[in-house]
């Protein structure tokens, strides 16, 4: 259920990474004149993006796990729901905006270099460095993957984020062109619905009220790990 959750979350958030992302993608160099080559390249790009988010997802999942032995695992689904809830009701577009300018200054020497090499190991960096920029919903998956108290589980919860994002900006990176403006603003409500609807099932899962997939119990599982342990 978690899994695909992440990946419907990746595939409809694609319509932001298209507006935000799109025009590095459309930048990438061409390795070869071949079209295999070329797609092997893109290909190679978005494998960087993904392995970012999966080591991401790992990453939260040790801080996750961590709350978890505490017994306070279903402390932190209901406030990361409440809080990634809260920032739906907030306007972020400046913070965003600010965020982004410094993450591409700090990183604007490797990119610009690695655009000017033409290898499959530069794009493989490129989209690597691509998932470090600031996003806001790699920070609700990635506060999502934390809520499963599992770094695996985290890492597959983030794998299938980023598999989700791959059909739009690999369709962007082979066309050429960018996501047709009018068609991604009529899209663009289904986002937010989305991320609300993660909030919520946030909030439900840290209440635990026995609901089979949207509401575990969470007590009972934790108190057997306790005992294998």
């Amino acid at each position: 259920m978690e899994l695909w959750s992440a990946f419907i979350l990746g595939l409809i958030g694609s319509l932001h990474c298209a507006g935000m992302c799109g025009p590095l993608a459309l930048a990438l160099p061409r390795v070869g004149s071949v079209r295999n080559t070329f797609l092997l390249g893109r290909l190679a790009y978005n494998t960087g993006r993904v392995s970012t988010y999966v080591i991401l997802g790992i990453l939260f999942g040790f801080f996750g796990k961590g709350f978890s032995l505490a017994g306070a695992q279903r402390s932190l689904s209901i406030a990361l729901g409440i809080i990634i809830l809260a920032t739906l009701l907030c306007s972020r577009k400046r913070t965003m905006s600010i965020l982004l300018s410094r993450a591409v200054s700090s990183i604007k020497r490797p990119i610009s270099h690695f655009l000017k090499t033409p290898t499959f190991s530069s794009l493989l960096i490129l989209g690597s460095l691509n998932g470090l920029l600031p996003c806001g919903l790699v920070y609700v998956a990635s506060a999502t993957a934390a809520t499963l108290g599992n770094p695996i589980a985290a890492g597959a919860f983030m794998l299938s984020f980023g598999l989700g994002t791959v059909p739009m900006m690999l369709a962007i990176a082979l066309s050429g062109k960018p996501f047709q403006l009018s068609l991604r603003l009529r899209l663009q409500p289904l986002i937010p619905a989305t991320i609300f609807l993660l909030g919520t099932l946030l909030i439900l899962r840290g209440l635990s009220l026995g609901i089979p997939y949207v509401s575990p119990n969470l007590s009972g599982a934790a108190m057997q790990d306790v005992r294998c342990h």
